[in-house]
């Protein structure tokens, strides 16, 4: 069992034809919204990750058959088991599945698909790597390329590396989509809670640019004084 047919077989036994209309509707498939076409089963997440789980040794270029498979839970099994490959992966398969990742970012289409995969699979690849291409990534005009830039210094955060999160907040500062303003808020804040001084000289430096959803997340776990504070500014 180490073919994409095998998991998509899995995946379509596991539909829940009651669910799926309901999860499109959260996901935003309207014409127009973000999510405009795509196709859900209704599967849950943890059902995806134990799929994913099942099928650890799938080879690369079966993984990307499924990372471009029409179905939104197809693509998400697809992008869970290159996280967990990148867990246990040495540098040169990480890097292979960081750069597939990145060449197939386009089917990586909505904000739990980055969310969940971008961190592992590109921020930590890029931990001793050059991070230009996060730049290169923020500066497109491709929602879901720029959400990768920002989410996926999620890694960095956690090494208590803050630089890149904050040049790239910069550079998403003015953009028009709230997904966006909600990343740039969330990586923020995720700063925030390992360095509060850090967090509050870019929001003093910011404050004027900074869209009130982003400001909101960034300083959610603020004390009320404090949020209050800066809501007022």
């Amino acid at each position: 069992m180490n073919k994409a047919e095998d998991i998509r077989r899995a995946i379509h036994a596991l539909a829940d034809p009651e669910r799926a209309p309901l999860v499109a509707r959260f996901f935003k498939t309207g014409p127009g919204q973000y999510g405009e076409g795509d196709q859900f089963l209704g599967l849950t997440m943890p059902q995806q990750r134990e799929v994913a789980r099942q099928f650890l040794q799938l080879p690369m270029d079966e993984v990307v058959l499924l990372v471009q498979n029409p179905y939104h839970e197809i693509r998400m099994t697809g992008l869970l088991i290159w996280t967990y490959q990148c867990k246990k992966a040495g540098a040169a398969l990480r890097e292979a599945i960081a750069q597939r990742y990145l060449a197939n970012r386009i089917y990586v289409n909505n904000w739990d698909l980055v969310d969940v995969t971008c961190p592992e699979v590109v921020g930590n690849y890029l931990l001793d790597q050059d991070r230009s291409v996060l730049y290169d990534l923020a500066r497109q005009d491709h929602l879901w390329s720029q959400r990768i830039a920002i989410v996926s210094t999620f890694a960095f955060i956690r090494k208590n590396q803050f630089a890149d999160t904050f040049a790239i907040a910069e550079l998403l500062l003015n953009h028009r989509h709230d997904l966006i303003h909600k990343a740039v808020g969330w990586m923020l804040r995720e700063v925030g809670k390992r360095n509060p001084e850090a967090l509050e000289e870019f929001l003093h430096d910011h404050i004027r640019q900074m869209p009130r959803t982003a400001l909101r997340y960034a300083i959610e776990r603020f004390e009320p004084g404090r949020r209050k504070y800066y809501l007022l500014l």
